[in-house]
């Protein structure tokens, strides 16, 4: 059974989180609560813990997967951006945003999008999972927690452990997740002149970027 961490939502015991932290290390696949819902999350540089991470949600690869990155430097190792995306990203981060952004290098080929070499990133502002990436020390590889057949995202944490209980290495609890999802905003149009393009209109509040 996977494990399951209580911890605060304000104010995380860190050696909880580091013993969550040696999971990630290990190849597993855990459960998180964002700023936005729970979110499924693993090494960004572990192919069989991506390949897993896509399998509990039953996604292939044209699916954007999103990397939770520390903070706003971290965000802009992983993409490429101009002077014009990043005043909009110094607005918008940290919250409950995901951006759409053309990947760097530094980017696994594999976790990018397969015709548009993008990729989704965002900077959470739930203090429990920052303490988790502050600990981690890189970018974790994530999805929305939507099972598939159901309408929304769980917010239960031992709901959650319960119904994944074989996929998931562990859960953290910190609480129930506001479930609304995040506002996803395509900057790659910013890139050529253009405007950044809403896609979907979520818990994030548009007039923050004056959009």
């Amino acid at each position: 059974m996977s494990q399951l961490f209580s911890v605060h939502p304000e104010n995380p015991q860190a050696r909880l989180l580091k013993q969550a932290v040696q999971l990630l290390q290990g190849g597993g696949v855990l459960a998180v609560p964002t700023d936005s819902s729970y979110a499924l999350v693993c090494h960004l540089d572990d192919k069989a813990a991506a390949d897993r991470l896509r399998r509990i949600r039953q996604v292939d690869d044209r699916h954007h997967l999103t990397l939770l990155c520390r903070d706003l430097s971290e965000l802009a190792s992983y993409a490429r951006v101009d002077n014009r995306q990043y005043r909009l990203l110094k607005v918008a981060t940290p919250g409950p945003y995901t951006f759409i952004l053309e990947a760097s290098k530094e980017v696994p080929r594999r976790v990018s999008h397969p015709s548009r070499k993008t990729i989704g990133l965002r900077v959470p502002d739930h203090a429990a999972l920052r303490a988790l990436l502050e600990l981690h020390g890189t970018p974790l590889l994530a999805t929305t927690l939507i099972l598939p057949g159901d309408d929304g995202p769980l917010n239960d944490p031992e709901d959650i452990r319960e119904r994944l209980q074989h996929d998931l290495a562990g859960v953290i609890d910190a609480g129930a997740c506001a479930l609304e999802p995040t506002t996803v905003i395509d900057l790659t149009p910013m890139g050529t002149g253009g405007e950044p393009e809403v896609l979907r209109q979520g818990q994030g509040e548009l007039a923050r970027l004056g959009l």
